[in-house]
């Protein structure tokens, strides 16, 4: 594990992910759980771990809508979406690791996906 990795995480995040009392809330709202390897609460520990290479090779880190839905849930104010949004940046800043290129988007569209999940898909980039 990168020590560089984990501190970057923990600034650009802004969460104290110490403060995670690993109670599963954030999981149990999570409306992607079932497609995710790492939960909500999963992703906060290993961040605390330094278990980063995981989280950076898990198919977990773009199931993630990023709706938040984690964050309203949580007893200890932890915001487990935007460590799993800074662990997914850290992913797609490393050279030729983006999961998603602009023309696969059009492709994924069909009546039954969520707006959300569109523009969730957008983040998920780069240029």
């Amino acid at each position: 594990m990168n020590k560089n990795q984990k501190d970057w995480i923990d600034i650009t995040s802004g969460v104290n992910v110490r403060k995670c009392m690993r109670c599963g809330k954030c999981s149990a709202t999570c409306p992607s759980y079932d497609e995710m390897e790492y939960h909500p609460h999963q992703f906060v520990y290993m961040v605390e771990k330094g278990n980063i290479e995981s989280l950076l090779n898990s198919k977990s880190l773009y199931k993630c809508l990023t709706c938040f839905a984690c964050v309203e849930r949580c007893p200890r104010g932890v915001e487990p979406a935007k460590v799993v949004e800074a662990v997914r940046l850290t992913a797609v800043r490393k050279q030729g690791n983006n999961h998603l290129i602009p023309d696969q988007i059009p492709e994924m569209l069909d009546e039954e996906l969520p707006q959300q999940a569109i523009v969730t898909a957008f983040r998920k980039y780069t240029k």
